[in-house]
C-alpha cells in the first residue's frame, strides 16, 4: 500500500501546487470527502471551498479552490479549478465588497442569473474562512 499521494493543482493560469502528500479534504456536490493513499479511481465537480490537504512533514496546508474538477487514480489527485489561492494571498476587502455585491443582486431578482450570484457568494464566504 503506497503511503503518499501526488497532488497537482491547476487553474487556467498556472500550476498552482505540485508535490507529495498524506492527505487531502476537500469538497465536491455530494459533500465534503478525504483522499488518502490507494484511494479508488474516481473524479467528482468540485464546489467552491476550503481544501486542506498535509504534506509529508505533517504540516497542514489550506488553499480556497472555486469550481472546478477532482480526478483521482493511482495515487495522484489532480485538481483542476478556476482559481485557486493561499490564505495570505486572499484580499479580504475585495472578498467582502464582491459578497456584498451578489447579495445586491439577490435583492434584485429581474434579469439577473441567481445561480451566478449564489456561487458568488458561495465563492466569497469560502474565501474568507480560507483566511481565518
Amino acid at each position: 500500500m503506497a503511503k503518499n499521494i501526488k497532488l497537482t493543482i491547476l487553474t487556467p493560469e498556472k500550476e498552482f501546487y505540485s508535490g507529495e502528500i498524506l492527505r487531502l479534504n476537500t469538497e465536491g456536490e455530494d459533500g465534503r470527502f478525504t483522499i488518502l493513499a490507494s484511494h479508488v479511481p474516481m473524479v467528482s465537480p468540485l464546489k467552491p471551498t476550503v481544501t486542506i490537504f498535509t504534506d509529508l512533514a505533517g504540516k497542514e496546508l489550506k488553499v480556497f479552490t472555486s469550481t472546478g474538477i477532482l480526478r483521482v487514480y493511482t495515487d495522484n489527485v489532480e485538481i483542476l479549478c478556476s482559481a485557486c489561492e493561499w490564505p495570505e494571498d486572499i484580499d479580504i476587502l475585495r472578498t467582502k465588497k464582491a459578497k456584498e455585491r451578489a447579495e445586491e443582486r439577490l435583492l434584485h431578482t429581474d434579469g439577473i442569473d441567481l445561480k451566478r450570484a449564489e456561487n458568488a457568494i458561495l465563492r466569497s464566504i469560502m474565501r474568507m474562512k480560507t483566511k481565518e
